[in-house]
């Protein structure tokens, strides 16, 4: 049988494309083994997807100034030497990265013994963690072309992002029996991301008054980061974090108010659902949800409102403005051209994996 090492882990994006891929990785006859960070959302979500799961010691890797840049580069090289052992003991026949800085000990363990890597850049352009990482990559998949063209001849090739099979086959009733909606009134899904957005929330909580008038409102909030005066408000239903009842609530859904990550929006982009782009800011990111969000915005695919213009008024309008064109958003979107990431991906892992 052969093996396989999955990694990456900080936020759900560098762990869903991964979950993605596993029964196909099953059909394979790949072993399957994950690493990741001791407590982060990976393992939760690992585990529950039935795989073997090893937390190693992480720092991360940040632009800017923190006393814990002085102390995370330690927790690095544990990382490391945890992950050497652990080559040593699981021996892969491949390692596949999704990114994030708790991949960066994997991939670097995993060239020391000469393991072919396979790296996933879902953004336009790469990350620190896989930055880092890249050197050491076999091949390298991509979301973009134009991220694909700045790497030599051979390596990377243009993939699109795992998308879970389940969100295709959501049921919009069972949407509204989950979040007891009493009305059918077009609705509206806001999330934020894994981990929620302070921002986004506070905006969609101010036009909520507004927005009731008109619409349901799903409001994936982030862990810890609900109003609890907002409970009970018709039309009106939060949660910190759905699972299994996401692909329901996609189905429901006519607008999505969403950050700009890549796997979130190359999600909204398979399922066809017109939508509306917050993408993180310069002082708080790198920028790749901008480059992200321009072009979805470029092709046609999204509204988007950068977060130093996100006010009330302009959420309210962009959500009147989406609903309006909806069909306009949906008809290109049917134009792109949609990828089988998945068995792109893992053909291209197997024809790489030590034979």
């Amino acid at each position: 049988m052969k093996k396989i090492v999955l990694t990456g882990g900080g936020t759900a994006g560098h762990v869903t494309p991964n979950i993605a891929m596993l029964p196909r990785l099953r059909e394979m006859g790949y072993d399957i083994s994950y690493i990741g960070t001791y407590d982060g959302i990976e393992k939760k979500l690992i585990e529950e997807a039935g795989v073997p799961y090893y937390g190693i010691s992480s720092g991360k890797l940040r632009r800017y100034f923190s006393l814990r840049n002085f102390t995370d580069p330690f927790r690095v090289i544990k990382g490391f030497r945890q992950a050497k052992k652990l080559m040593k003991k699981l021996q892969p026949d491949v390692v596949f990265s999704k990114g994030g800085f708790v991949s960066v000990p994997v991939v670097l363990a995993a060239g020391k013994r000469k393991i072919p890597i396979v790296i996933h850049e879902s953004d336009m352009t790469p990350g620190l963690a896989n930055k880092i990482a890249l050197p050491k990559a076999t091949k390298v998949c991509c979301n973009f072309p134009e991220t694909a063209d700045t790497f030599p001849e051979g390596v990377a090739t243009v993939t699109g992002t795992p998308i879970r099979q389940e969100l295709f086959h959501g049921n919009a009733e069972k949407g509204m029996a989950f979040c007891n909606f009493k009305e059918k009134r077009p609705t509206v899904l806001v999330i934020g991301g894994s981990t929620g957005s302070l921002a986004v929330n506070k905006a969609v909580w101010e036009a909520l008054d507004q927005l009731l008038k008109e619409y349901n409102v799903i409001h994936i909030c982030g862990k810890d980061k609900t109003d609890a005066s907002k409970n009970g408000l018709p039309g009106y239903a939060q949660f910190e974090y759905v699972k299994q009842e996401l692909a329901d609530l996609f189905a429901l859904a006519d607008v999505i108010i969403s950050r700009a990550g890549a796997n979130a929006i190359c999600e909204l982009l398979a399922l066809r659902k017109p939508n509306i782009l917050i993408p993180l800011s310069k002082a708080q990111s790198r920028g790749d949800q901008i480059l992200n969000a321009k072009s979805f915005e470029k092709s046609g695919y999204s509204k988007v409102i950068e977060e130093e213009n996100l006010t009330t008024a302009a959420l309210i309008d962009a959500v009147h403005e989406t609903f309006q064109k909806k069909d306009v958003y949906i008809e290109a979107m049917s134009h792109n051209k949609e990828k089988d990431a998945i068995t792109i991906i893992t053909d291209l892992i197997d024809s790489v994996a030590l034979k």
